[in-house]
């Protein structure tokens, strides 16, 4: 009986500690942003261990590594970094932002770097003319999932590469597949992936959107018709107890069926030059999405049947106007710009703007100014198209800067000043961030580390 007893009490002593390990291992696993706006695609950076201000000499820098030109920000997973950008053909002059591209020469290409070192790890590289306005580099966040990485290029190219090797699974040519044209500014709706679905904005008749199969890139659904698709990614909700896909092009917001692209409700909203850019945000039954020239509304949305009906437009008095900067929808209260580098504070059921402050943007009104917005606990990081990191309370009562330090030099020059237009990643308690000539990896733990 007595060893019977030990051997009871060695192996719940050996579970106990087995539990323990898995404890342990799960509270240090830092999280991943394997995605636009974080894993679960709403803006929220939900590690700890966190720094409450940066030190003296700014936050601490663990590495670079050279990239070429892009918008496009990187993600993270499974301890690599994912980022995309253009290289010019030799002799290849970048040409004037403002108007398109005539097919000028150059490639595309997808970096895996270890998310430790920087160190190199894989390049795609593809042949990519680009005939899109603002010729820079891709605009679209890598989407890493279950061994894969999609891509989605400025002119229309949709890849599946094996994350680990770089080796194309599947792609598409949306332009040729669909005989679509790009857009103005490119293909520029971040994917979304769905159970077995890569939701994708493409543009033409019925095909707007396109629901792909993740494995081999088959077409699964089409849907929708407009006369330009414009940049804002699919968006999934659940609205009371339903699941519904939120695209929102240059003519209307729709709520569509996910699984089978079925139209559930369509509104009205006629953006300025099909700039549908910013993500829409939910907070319970209210919808909210934002533009420029004014162009914001509240949803409400219906709890017994799929529908949405308008509570409020935007004006020059009313709502948010941001380029193409999220706001951020925080209980009854929205955070986002309204031009001129203004911050700005909305009530959301009513668009009456509280406050407003130009102090992310030092104080100086500027052409866009947007400012990009990430909720880690009761505070915020934001990121300004200056290249500089602020921490910050945002509150109905008004704007708090508790520390800011500048991560990257603005590297690309249009309206007449240098900008920063790449939303960071932030994954194992750093900040991931590039311009056209470096990405790099900052720490933003308490410990420094």
């Amino acid at each position: 009986m007595t060893s019977e007893n030990q051997r009871r009490r060695w192996h719940g002593r050996r579970f106990a500690a087995l539990a323990f390990a898995v404890l342990m291992g799960t509270a240090a696993r830092a999280d991943d942003w394997p995605q636009w706006l974080g894993p679960r695609r709403d803006g929220v950076w939900r590690e700890t261990g966190i720094l409450d201000k940066f030190p003296a000499g700014g936050p601490k820098v663990l590495w670079r590594a050279p990239v070429a030109a892009g918008y496009s920000g990187p993600a993270v997973a499974q301890g690599r970094v994912y980022v995309t950008d253009r290289v010019l053909a030799p002799g290849t002059a970048l040409g004037d932002p403002n108007s398109r591209a005539k097919n000028a020469p150059g490639s595309e290409r997808v970096h895996c770097l270890d998310a430790a070192s920087g160190r190199s790890l894989w390049v795609h590289e593809y042949d990519c003319p680009y005939t899109a306005a603002y010729p820079l580099g891709p605009r679209t966040t890598p989407v890493v999932h279950e061994g894969k990485v999609y891509t989605l290029g400025t002119e229309g190219n949709l890849l599946c590469l094996d994350a680990r090797s770089g080796q194309v699974v599947w792609s598409r040519d949306l332009k040729k597949d669909y005989q679509v044209s790009t857009p103005l500014w490119g293909f520029s709706a971040h994917p979304l992936l769905d159970g077995n679905r890569l939701i994708c904005m493409v543009g033409g008749e019925g095909t707007t959107v396109v629901a792909f199969d993740k494995d081999s890139g088959k077409e699964i659904w089409r849907a929708l018709t407009a006369r330009e698709p414009g940049y804002c990614p699919p968006m999934i909700y659940d609205v009371a107890g339903k699941r519904q896909l939120i695209i929102w092009h240059a003519e209307a917001i729709n709520g569509l069926d996910p699984e089978t692209g079925k139209v559930y409700w369509s509104q009205p909203v006629n953006v300025f030059m099909g700039m549908a850019i910013a993500t829409p945000r939910k907070e319970g039954d209210a919808l909210f999405l934002a533009g420029v020239q004014n162009q914001s509304a509240l949803l409400r949305l219906g709890a017994t049947k799929p529908m949405a009906e308008v509570v409020w437009r935007g004006s020059k008095e009313r709502g948010l106007s941001p380029i193409f900067a999220t706001p951020y929808f925080d209980g009854e209260y929205i955070y986002g710009n309204v031009g001129d580098g203004l911050l700005t504070c909305i009530k959301a059921d009513t668009g009456e703007r509280i406050w407003e402050t130009l102090a992310p943007n030092k104080n100086q009104k500027v052409r866009g100014g947007d400012i990009f917005i990430i909720k880690n606990g009761n505070r915020f990081f934001l990121v300004t198209d200056q290249g500089d990191l602020i921490i910050a309370g945002l509150k109905p009562n008004g704007y708090q800067e508790i520390s800011r330090g500048h991560l990257l030099d603005t590297t690309y020059t249009t309206w007449n000043r240098n900008i920063l237009w790449s939303h960071p990643a932030f994954a194992q308690r750093c900040v991931f961030a590039r311009n056209d000539k470096e990405i790099i990896c900052v720490s933003l733990a308490a410990d420094g580390s």
